[in-house]
């Protein structure tokens, strides 16, 4: 590894040589490469994380390239985990890329989760949101949350014990409830800022650093000028998370409800 590569960040006193190697052998899975895992993934590999998983079914498109900014013109047509793969090793040879072109569904979310030291939320679909902190809480893995819609947008994360996605939210919105960014719009420096978030709390985490975003839930409105951070409790009926959920590993992946989320098992 060239030593000048991480040499501005590596002579901050909570890296130093021990922490940019931590950082080496670590692993992260990405699931959503659009405006949102574009800069997480552009970072974390710069920041010299060792392996990411890369989890996306998507072509690149046109109207992508407003806000999803590890992608040019060249890679409309292309998938999405092809052109993020090759422009991610371009930043950093000695980076492995593990791609996965896949919709990430209850039957096949544990595996393809499996054997990464942290999950990054970049999805913009809620029932895939609340799919992966099912997955992470289950199987105690470290999460970070990330939401964008128009001006706005929000950073979570999610360690084992800590508050999750569900002690805010129980169930996900109702389809059709709430727009989507292809409805009613999003900034595309929105994405840039909220990934930025993540991907910061992405290195606290893998290095165990700094205070996290844990039952403190990060909120921008860019259109306003505002950032604020509001603290949450864990819910002590949450399904997932409780000392009594009502989701569990043993069913995950067959027993689906109709919306695409765990059913909760029952005695």
């Amino acid at each position: 590894m060239n030593s000048l590569r991480h040499q501005r960040q590596r002579i901050l006193p909570e890296i130093g040589e021990a922490g940019q190697e931590r950082l080496r052998r670590s692993s992260v899975l990405i699931v959503g490469l659009g405006g949102l895992g574009s800069p997480v993934a552009l970072y974390l590999a710069a920041a010299g994380v060792g392996r990411l998983g890369l989890y996306d079914d998507q072509v690149v498109e046109l109207p992508n390239l407003q806000r999803q900014v590890l992608y040019r013109d060249a890679d409309l047509g292309r998938p999405k985990v092809e052109a993020a793969a090759e422009r991610l090793q371009a930043l950093d040879p000695g980076l492995t890329v593990t791609p996965g072109r896949d919709t990430l569904r209850p039957e096949n979310a544990a595996a393809a989760c499996a054997g990464y030291d942290l999950l990054v939320d970049g999805t913009d679909a809620f029932e895939t949101k609340f799919l992966l902190n099912d997955v992470a809480v289950l199987r105690r893995q470290p999460l970070i949350h990330g939401a964008v819609l128009q001006w706005r947008g929000q950073v979570l994360t999610i360690r084992p014990g800590d508050p999750c996605l569900r002690c805010l939210f129980r169930e996900p919105p109702e389809p059709g409830a709430t727009p989507t960014c292809e409805e009613a719009g999003i900034l595309g420096a929105v994405t840039g800022v909220i990934g930025s978030v993540q991907a910061e709390e992405a290195i606290k985490v893998l290095l165990q650093t700094g205070d996290v975003l844990s039952g403190r839930i990060f909120q921008h409105d860019a259109l306003q000028g505002e950032t604020r951070i509001t603290r949450f409790a864990r819910d002590p009926r949450c399904p997932v998370c409780s000392s009594s959920p009502l989701i569990d590993l043993e069913h995950y992946g067959s027993r689906v409800s109709p919306r695409g989320h765990l059913v909760p098992s029952t005695p």
